[in-house]
């Protein structure tokens, strides 16, 4: 078994191309879109690796077949933030073969180690603000719009390697033709409202540069006392909005005022990979084709990011957040929504989803290791 640096064109070429190979039996699996895969790995491109080293390393056998992927990381924005030096790894794919995912987790480990890094945690794909976390539960269905996907067989790769569960993630299912919103939370919602006097509205696109400058201010300070949390730089949020551009929804993008101060804001896109499931990482010829007419016909949401400054929290703006996103989306024949993804240990944002009649129905895991 040899273990490479993904150096050329063409090694990146196959790196990129792999997961075809394992996932090409799996219906459940979501092909990326090759060009937008490859900008995102691109270091001229991607404003992650101005502050991360990032190692891409393919695993082949004698006769030069791959049989497996990862990616070392070494992000020195969170060293910096969280004083301890841990490192990562993310896009691991790996065959059904231990010699394999043993190569690839030491070849990984040797990176970090000559960068001074004590713990390999993961998967992160590429840092926690991107998809993270190996699916342990929940295999029957294709995952949501920017949510990971990988064999059943994954975890027992990673933990025989001397892994161990770190957390557990949430993704938190709901279906508004099967299940009503609690009268009393509809109640509790409204009485909120009027008690502490914010409003939610949507994102206003005459004002767009403005609005977006105040989602930054309240994501860089709602999330920077979250576990592992990591606050975007602005070149980094900058970018990922671009990639949000197209499968955004105004009507989905919440905004929280109070007394004209914006409190918090919730983000929820249209589960695109309704559409990119049937496109196999391609948009031409036919692709484009597609697209336009299968978007027609997604009929699920992701709630992906929702964040309250801490002054303006336990007013129940979270709630209602999740209240008007789960009205518009229905009106809009978006009538099955996720909401994820959700750490084990945050008691109030898992008891505020139950309460809403949501169900727990895929969840991930974060492992560790100490090198």
């Amino acid at each position: 078994m040899l273990v490479s640096e993904v150096v050329t064109s063409r090694d990146m070429n196959r790196f990129i191309r792999f997961p075809w190979k394992i996932y090409r039996h799996d219906p459940n699996w979501v092909p990326p879109l090759i060009p937008e895969y490859r900008a995102f790995l691109d270091r001229r491109k991607n404003p992650f690796f101005e502050h991360a080293e990032v190692k891409f390393l393919l695993a082949s056998d004698t006769a030069g077949r791959i049989c497996g992927r990862i990616a070392a990381i070494v992000n020195h924005r969170h060293v910096e933030l969280h004083g301890e030096k841990a490192g990562f790894f993310g896009l691991f794919e790996c065959e059904n073969d231990h010699k394999v995912a043993a190569a690839l987790f030491c070849a990984a480990a040797d990176f970090l180690r000559s960068r001074g890094m004590t713990i390999m945690r993961g998967p992160e794909n590429m840092s926690v603000n991107d998809d993270i976390g190996l699916l342990v539960e929940g295999f029957d269905l294709p995952p949501a719009i920017m949510m990971p996907f990988n064999r059943p067989y994954y975890p027992e790769l990673v933990e025989s390697c001397g892994f161990r569960k770190t957390k557990d993630l949430y993704a938190y299912y709901g279906d508004s033709l099967e299940q009503q919103i609690p009268a009393r939370i509809a109640r509790g919602i409204e009485l909120c409202q009027r008690r502490y006097k914010f409003q939610v509205r949507p994102i206003n696109l005459l004002r767009l540069e403005e609005e977006i400058n105040e989602v930054y201010r309240v994501y860089t300070e709602a999330w920077e006392q979250n576990w592992g949390a990591i606050a975007m730089t602005r070149k980094e949020f900058d970018y990922l909005a671009a990639q949000f551009k197209g499968a955004m929804d105004p009507d989905l993008f919440l905004i929280a005022t109070v007394g004209g101060e914006v409190a918090g804001f919730s983000l929820a896109l249209p589960d695109f990979n309704q559409v990119l499931i049937r496109l196999n990482g391609r948009l031409f010829p036919f692709g484009i084709l597609k697209l336009l007419w299968y978007r027609r016909k997604i009929d699920m949401i992701r709630v992906v990011t929702t964040g309250v400054v801490k002054k303006f929290r336990h007013r129940g703006i979270d709630s209602c957040f999740y209240y008007e996103t789960w009205k518009r989306a229905t009106a809009k024949g978006m009538h099955r929504g996720e909401m994820s993804w959700v750490f084990e240990d945050n008691a109030i944002m898992n008891n505020a989803l139950r309460n809403l009649g949501l169900r727990v129905y895929k969840r991930y895991r974060l492992y560790g290791l100490g090198l």
